[in-house]
């Protein structure tokens, strides 16, 4: 569990720096869209996919996937796609069952 949990930080890691990149533009444009607009997407569900495997209400790994899904499938969509949008609602899916998650265990 405790390598899941590794494995899971460090993607995320580098999922915060695609996006950071994309944001200072630290790259040509195309680059930069591609690291912002769709590597940040690819790499945060696969962080929700190795989160689901450690989530300690069992309740939520179906949301935690389909999170993910919607995040996977939406960066791969065309931007300009109306339906692209999609990987917004993953990442705020996941991030709420993230956070419901951690308030579980504290308790």
């Amino acid at each position: 569990m405790k390598n899941i949990a590794l494995a899971q930080g460090v993607i995320s890691i580098i999922a915060v720096l695609c996006l950071a990149a994309g944001w200072f533009r630290l790259f040509p444009q195309d680059v930069n869209t591609f690291l912002s607009a769709r590597m940040f997407y690819i790499f945060i569900s696969v962080s929700f996919v190795l989160q689901a495997q450690i989530l300690f209400d069992r309740k939520f790994i179906y949301a935690m996937y389909a999170a993910a899904a919607l995040c996977f499938i939406g960066a791969l969509l065309p931007l300009e796609s109306r339906i692209s949008g999609m990987k917004t609602l993953g990442l705020l899916i996941g991030v709420i069952v993230s956070l419901s998650n951690r308030s579980n265990f504290r308790r």
